[in-house]
């Protein structure tokens, strides 16, 4: 079943709703047509209690800070970061706001998270519209865009995401929730047990932006091909994990990441038909901000991004990003839970 209610106002004072899914099995996911963002997410653990796994807040306002970490969002144009906020397509140059210092982020100063969307719900269904206008933070083409969130009862939430444009321009859609198997505010997530099936990633710069190689995880800490402690090789990283994996079986039947919370017995299974996931440990939180759950301190909560390779833009041996007239966008992203004793 599908409710909807007020979730707060905007400065501008536009209403914003909050739409609740449940599933037969009493699984409940909480969704804001501010920016899509999933604000809550319920499931059960080993001993059948449902608990929010979700980092996220109880109105909308804290979703509006300049600061904000993009909790549960909806990400696009272009997911993850573009060089010099820049881009050439055709030949032409384009300039997206730059909210990374000279970087863009994320689509941008106002991506598709800070947009309201256009909701219709059905039984245990959201569906999201959103029509980018020709020149939205520099991209070129009116992008219509649609995502729609199903909460099955197999226990899986699943994300559709379509687009279609009226010019040629460069679209890369995810969801950037933030994940804690034990609960939101119940400290870090670094026992999580995590595997990623990519035998590849894509390296980056000191400054998190690609460097165009596809290099191989075995011999890394980056390697997470057998379950992994999250928190095992961590401090062995810069920052932290924030890097894009090159899935070895995209759109197939078997998960492409899954990850064990040992104390909950939860289980999340990630399965998607994009050639790359996005893994990132929550690494720039710093305990300033209190949601449900309490304080969200670094390494509190884990991401994975279903999307193309970062920066594809300035990398043309990345695969293409490109959505031209007549073509349509189409990609999923499937969270399955489950337990384990």
């Amino acid at each position: 079943m599908t409710l909807a209610k007020p979730f707060g106002t905007l400065a501008d004072g536009t209403a914003v709703a909050l739409y609740t899914l449940t599933n037969r099995n009493g699984l409940v996911a909480k969704i804001t047509n501010f920016g899509g963002r999933i604000t809550e997410l319920y499931v059960p653990d080993r001993h059948g209690q449902l608990g929010n796994i979700n980092l996220g807040h109880d109105d909308v306002r804290p979703y509006t800070l300049p600061s904000e970490p993009f909790f549960g969002a909806l990400i696009g144009r272009v997911a993850n970061r573009m060089a010099n906020a820049k881009f050439e397509l055709d030949g032409k140059t384009y300039t997206i706001p730059a909210n990374d210092g000279p970087n863009a982020l994320h689509g941008g100063k106002r991506g598709f998270d800070k947009v309201i969307w256009k909701a219709s719900a059905s039984r245990n269904s959201l569906a999201l519209s959103y029509l980018s206008a020709d020149g939205e933070m520099g991209f070129p083409g009116n992008l219509q865009a649609e995502v729609i969130y199903t909460l099955g009862d197999d226990n899986a939430l699943r994300i559709d995401y379509t687009a279609v444009t009226d010019q040629p321009t460069y679209v890369n859609l995810t969801n950037h929730a933030y994940f804690n198997l034990a609960g939101p505010g119940s400290g870090d997530i670094l026992s999580h047990e995590i595997t990623i099936a990519a035998d590849r990633y894509t390296p980056v710069d000191a400054n998190l932006l690609p460097t165009g190689e596809i290099a191989p995880v075995k011999g890394t800490k980056l390697d997470l091909t057998t379950p992994t402690p999250i928190g095992k090789n961590i401090a062995d990283l810069p920052v932290g994990y924030d890097h894009n994996y090159v899935l070895d079986d995209p759109g197939g039947k078997s998960p492409v990441a899954s990850v064990y919370e040992p104390k909950t017995g939860r289980v999340m299974e990630v399965f998607t038909d994009q050639p790359g996931i996005q893994f990132y440990t929550g690494n720039f939180l710093d305990g300033t901000i209190m949601g449900l759950g309490g304080t969200y301190h670094k390494h509190g909560a884990f991401c994975l991004e279903t999307q193309d390779f970062p920066a594809s833009p300035h990398h043309p041996e990345f695969p293409s990003i490109i959505l031209r007239p007549g073509e349509r966008y189409q990609q999923f992203g499937l969270f399955k839970f489950s337990t384990r004793s």
